[in-house]
């Protein structure tokens, strides 16, 4: 009944004309059909397109006869007209720099899990991460402090395909948070932290509107003494709201956060 195996040779040969040709218009999320690399237009010539994936890796395409996937339908890339389309970029990115996928629905959740010290740090990688986390199917859960971080990492059981990754704030030699973190680490488990005695300063001062965050002496409680020495009239609760209000994308953040954040969502959900 059929002329041919379907399967036997190129399947993008005998539909070269069927498949539709795209503008490969900046920003615009394809994969490529033959090595699976996944990224967005970032520049476009009249003989090839350069697509980025969500680390920043480039890779360079010809546009023919290269096939590309779109919303896992195959199609062909041309060089867009001149001036591209209308719409703005920026719409494409997520809030931390990553491409935004539009219209996916979250990952059913991995059994590997990402805990941080705090509510406070789980709300802030939630509005910087969130899309990147529920792309990944990846879970943020909060420790209210890091004293019994052992107890509970024997509970979790990590184990290959069931991964623990961890920020710690303060993560600094000597810190009785770097004593806690020895304990713990191990093939499945990844501790990290960033050198800040709490996530608020993290976000970068001009983001608040102040030179620089105060130093607070010893023996006061750090976010009561960072709202006395900013002559805030706020409870620590409120003075926080404040300030995730300012923070909008992954430039308003330190780089050490950045980077840790990054660290661990690749851990996460990188092969056993």
């Amino acid at each position: 009944m059929y002329e041919r195996d379907v399967l036997s040779e190129d399947w993008r040969r005998p539909l070269r004309g069927k498949i539709p040709q795209i503008p490969a218009d900046l920003d615009l999320v394809v994969e490529d059909a033959d090595g699976g690399f996944c990224g967005a237009v970032v520049a476009c010539d009249k003989e090839a397109v350069t697509l980025e994936d969500r680390h920043g890796r480039r890779r360079l395409f010809p546009l023919a006869p290269a096939a590309f996937l779109l919303d896992g339908k195959p199609v062909t890339l041309v060089r867009p007209a001149p001036g591209g389309s209308p719409g703005s970029a920026a719409a494409r990115r997520s809030a931390s720099g990553s491409i935004a996928v539009d219209g996916l629905r979250a990952r059913v959740a991995r059994e590997s899990r990402i805990y941080v010290e705090g509510v406070h740090d789980a709300s802030l990688v939630e509005k910087i991460w969130g899309h990147d986390l529920r792309v990944e199917g990846v879970v943020v859960e909060y420790l209210e402090g890091v004293d019994h971080l052992p107890s509970i990492v024997a509970e979790f059981g990590p184990e290959p395909g069931r991964r623990l990754g961890v920020l710690v704030d303060h993560l600094v030699p000597g810190s009785k948070e770097s004593r806690i973190a020895a304990q713990i680490s191990g093939d499945e488990v990844l501790v990290v932290g960033h050198p800040y005695v709490d996530i608020w300063q993290a976000v970068k001062p001009s983001v608040v509107g102040i030179p620089a965050w105060p130093s607070v002496p010893r023996g006061v409680p750090w976010k009561e003494g960072v709202i006395s020495a900013l002559g805030w009239r706020r409870e620590p609760a409120e003075a926080w709201r404040h300030i995730l209000g300012r923070v909008s994308t992954y430039a308003d953040l330190e780089p050490e956060l950045l980077a840790r954040v990054e660290e661990l969502i690749d851990f996460v959900t990188g092969a056993p």
